[in-house]
């Protein structure tokens, strides 16, 4: 490889979320740069009510809609595609996102949101996502 590729430089934005009913999420604040082959940690921790609650990672590429990345729930607490991985603590509420080598092609908006339990849904627990994109 030569100079440039093994200096090039991956750009993370990860933004703070607040939500309603007292639940919130955070994430660490950025931009953060990140050198390419190098590891990634995203930090993000919740405050919810819900002793259920389900939890995301969004992706979100140059002129791109998000995406979803990856979710955990007790059930699933581990959560792994593309390289990128989150295992949902309960514990210490926390869901950071991982990933041993980024890639110029990571470069990118990544979003962590919370979602609470719908109780009493036919056919088991579904998820309501409650709006945590707001500016």
């Amino acid at each position: 490889a030569n100079m440039f590729s093994a200096t090039h430089s991956v750009l993370v934005i990860f933004l703070i979320f607040r939500g309603t009913n007292g639940d919130s999420v955070n994430q660490t604040e950025g931009p953060v740069t990140v050198s390419e082959g190098a590891p990634m940690t995203l930090q993000c921790t919740y405050q919810t009510s819900d002793s259920n609650p389900y939890l995301f990672w969004y992706v979100q590429y140059l002129n791109k809609a998000p995406q979803l990345l990856l979710k955990g729930s007790k059930a699933s607490q581990r959560a792994e595609h593309q390289g990128f991985q989150a295992t949902l603590v309960t514990s210490d509420s926390s869901f950071h996102l991982q990933k041993p080598s980024m890639q110029a092609s990571d470069s990118a908006v990544y979003y962590c949101a919370l979602s609470d339990t719908v109780r009493g849904a036919a056919g088991g627990a579904e998820h309501k996502p409650k709006g945590r994109w707001g500016t």
